[in-house]
């Protein structure tokens, strides 16, 4: 990977990450309204096993693998920035994404300004990413 493909997998980190969290307070005001106020162990729970959560795991398995790349780079195992970079693209694209997570993303921009703000720094990331790489040029 090279640095600027590592600079853009570290910035698309952050932005997901605060886009994910945005979302997850959103919907845990929604699940707490129907089950009550919940404590931090209960919620994780309720994020790992509550179907009301599970439209999230796209989102959460993106970030995962972020993560993995970012920590255990290796020269001989070439990592697919160009493929996390459209996945987040299509996470971002809630007129693109069916299903439930597309579903309950547009639910969220739509009820939210906080998830609206997050979007808008994952997407204008994204933006400023459409110039091509270093080493996509050389393709």
């Amino acid at each position: 990977m090279t640095y600027a493909e590592r600079g853009l997998v570290t910035e698309l980190r952050h932005a997901l990450l605060h886009l994910h969290k945005t979302l997850l307070d959103w919907e845990r005001t929604a699940y707490e309204r129907i089950h009550g106020r919940t404590s931090g162990h209960v919620l994780l729970q309720a994020i790992l096993n509550d179907p009301q959560f599970a439209w999230l795991r796209p989102l959460s398995e993106l970030i995962v693998r972020i993560d993995e790349v970012l920590e255990h780079e290796s020269p001989d195992q070439p990592d697919d920035v160009d493929a996390m970079v459209a996945e987040a693209r299509a996470l971002v694209s809630p007129e693109e994404s069916s299903g439930p997570y597309g579903q309950r993303y547009r639910e969220a921009l739509q009820d939210h300004p906080d998830a609206v703000l997050a979007h808008r720094e994952v997407t204008l990331l994204l933006k400023t990413r459409d110039v091509p790489l270093p080493s996509q040029r050389l393709h």
